[in-house]
């Protein structure tokens, strides 16, 4: 029988009860066992009568012999306890088995009383009970462990089987898409998904199916998590989140029933939103590493994809799920059926950066002019969080200056403790160092201010900061996704500009350039294997086995060419670096009038702009 959907909006979800919590009492139980086998071992001789003094036998008859005994009592076993003629207590033991009657006689010569009584030795049922108690109780804790232990595996009274998701209910939910800026395409195409749970009708009457299951992947903190919340918000649905990590553990079958508890807890609330945060943890392909060496967390995807698969798709639950190693998942994991759509969430370009930065300084105090298109302008390949932190700490760094209001200063600050790390303003540096870092500084400005195709220098400073003894900013003009092979040959000469400087006025290189010769060489690595621009090795390119949004992450090792290739490749890069110094140097020593007034003007001020670059340039061409 069909189900009719109705319009308005969704019911209250009745809320499923919560499993009974284990009795109080049962924490006490423990406890209470090792008290009671503290009693029986401890009890007995804490309550004994307080010891008397103990005579030796030969000391008792040297003590009835001076007429100091007042009278004695022996038992059948030989213990013999009396009273001395100054009415203090004693005891004594007969050696009964060498049959002396000395002490007899010794007493009825001195007319000592004497008593004979049978010795009551401790009751049977109270020895075993002090012998057998504790062990009772040692077994009685591992049998009520070990019933726990199995209680918790299979999802019992431990709950340690069950799902640990966070459950939002529909009431709760505060995020929405007007919330997050930026990003329209991502927004239009989650969107889709809040317009399937609120009117389902409207997909029936095409023959149209929702989807079970859309993936959001991108690079970390491009805000997959909080677009998931927004189609939560929007959609005023239930909402489950759980993170990958949270089904895997180290008991075999834990995280296949964490599975299955999350969609039984998702199909009571339909409809509802499933999202799993960095699903890569989870779903991974399989195979990898050797059979059985996954085999937890191999059952765990095989249970997630009979879930995907099979729970009733008109209950109208679906599956969101973010990562940024997509690919690493299993392919059963991403077809469709199961996941539908592979949604990418990029890095914010420029309009989007502002925008996202005006979101974030809506609730802080900002200067007048502060110019937030530039400050997106400066900031390419930074993410939402990137700009969030950057905002945070351009708060600080107006806090650290007794004020409320962000200046434009501080933003900048912001990016540079950002981007090369803390400003080190007692790391002084000895004349000569300063001296070489104001030319370096002033070759990278220059070589930049004479490429046609570089990005204007916006600012040139030898304050330390990090691990960088100066830097060169360049600010583009537009957002590039495209560049061109005279914008990266530009660029390797702009990179190389430092060292060439210092070869034109000293004759000589430094450790200065570590950093530029490696990012130098990366680049022209990219250009010889990646991007074919190399005459050499032709239009043939190697992919790189970083992962797609987590660079430095390795997928797979080695390299898909042969040592031959490799040879060619060595030899290219070497060409492109070489050529890229030799025409720093040569536009160096061409403007070297303009090298000396730049450098002397970062001995001075420390910190220039890039209109000081230019004037000292145009002034450098006007003399000559």
């Amino acid at each position: 029988m069909s189900r009719t959907a109705k319009s308005g909006p969704p019911p209250d979800p009745v809320p499923k009860p919560e499993p009974p919590r284990p009795s109080g009492w049962r924490a006490w139980i423990w406890p209470l066992g090792l008290l009671a086998g503290m009693l029986l071992l401890f009890l007995p001789s804490m309550l004994s009568a307080p010891a008397t003094p103990s005579l030796s036998y030969t000391d008792l008859l040297s003590k009835v012999d001076a007429g100091q005994v007042k009278s004695v009592e022996i038992d059948d076993k030989g213990a013999v306890t009396g009273t001395l003629a100054d009415n203090s207590g004693f005891t004594s033991q007969v050696p009964t088995a060498l049959g002396d009657p000395q002490l007899d006689q010794r007493l009825e010569a001195h007319h000592v009383p004497i008593t004979a009584k049978v010795s009551s030795g401790t009751p049977a049922w109270v020895t075993m009970l002090l012998i057998l108690g504790p062990v009772a109780l040692i077994v009685a804790f591992i049998a009520w462990s070990g019933r726990a232990a199995q209680r918790s595996l299979a999802g019992g009274l431990g709950g340690f089987g069950r799902s640990k998701a966070k459950i939002i209910e529909a009431e709760r939910p505060t995020t929405r898409f007007a919330d997050i800026a930026g990003y329209e395409g991502v927004k239009q195409e989650v969107s889709e998904i809040v317009d399937f749970l609120r009117n389902p009708e409207r997909y029936a009457a095409a023959g149209a199916k929702g989807p079970r299951g859309v993936i959001m992947v991108g690079p970390p903190g491009t805000g997959k998590t909080l677009l998931a919340r927004a189609v939560a918000g929007e959609a005023s649905v239930p909402f489950l989140s759980v993170t990958g990590s949270a089904f895997v553990e180290m008991f075999v079958g834990v995280g296949a029933s964490r599975v299955r508890d999350l969609f039984t807890e998702a199909r009571d609330r339909a409809p509802s939103i499933i999202f799993i945060d960095e699903i890569d943890a989870v779903g991974s392909r399989r195979g990898i590493g050797g059979v059985g060496v996954h085999d937890e967390r191999e059952q765990t995807l095989n249970q997630l994809l009979s879930e995907m698969d099979g729970f009733d798709q008109g209950g109208g639950t679906v599956v969101l799920a973010a990562t940024n190693r997509p690919e690493t998942l299993d392919a059963a994991l991403l077809r469709p059926g199961r996941f539908d759509r592979q949604v990418t969430v990029p890095l914010p370009n420029q309009a989007e950066r502002a925008a996202i930065l005006r979101v974030h300084v809506a609730d802080k105090h900002l200067a007048p002019g502060v110019d937030l298109e530039r400050i997106a302008r400066g900031t390419p390949g930074f993410s939402g969080a990137d700009l969030a932190n950057l905002v945070n700490e351009g708060a600080i760094n107006a806090v650290r200056d007794e004020r409320t209001v962000i200046t434009g200063e501080d933003l900048a600050a912001a990016r540079d403790r950002v981007l090369l790390g803390r400003r080190e303003t007692s790391n002084a540096l000895l004349p000569e160092e300063r001296r070489s870092v104001a030319v370096h500084e002033s070759g990278h400005a220059l070589v930049a201010a004479l490429c046609e195709h570089a990005d204007p220098v916006a600012k040139v400073t030898i304050l330390p900061a990090g691990m960088a003894l100066g830097a060169t900013e360049q600010l583009p003009e537009a957002e590039r996704h495209l560049y061109s092979e005279a914008y990266l040959m530009d660029l390797l000469a702009v990179r190389l500009g430092g060292r060439a400087a210092e070869l034109v006025v000293f004759g000589q290189g430094s450790t200065g350039a570590a950093n530029d010769l490696s990012g130098a060489t990366e680049l022209a690595t990219r250009m010889v294997i990646e991007f074919g621009l190399s005459p050499a090795l032709g239009p043939i390119g190697y992919p790189s086995n970083d992962a797609a949004y987590l660079p430095g992450a390795v997928n797979d090792g080695g390299h898909r060419y042969s040592e031959e290739t490799q040879r060619i490749v060595d030899q290219e890069i070497g060409r492109l670096l070489r050529e890229a110094e030799k025409r720093a140097v040569t536009l160096l020593t061409g403007h070297r009038p303009a090298l000396d007034r730049l450098a002397g003007q970062l001995m001075e001020h420390e910190t220039v702009d890039g209109s000081v670059v230019l004037a000292v340039l145009a002034e450098s061409l006007t003399v000559s």
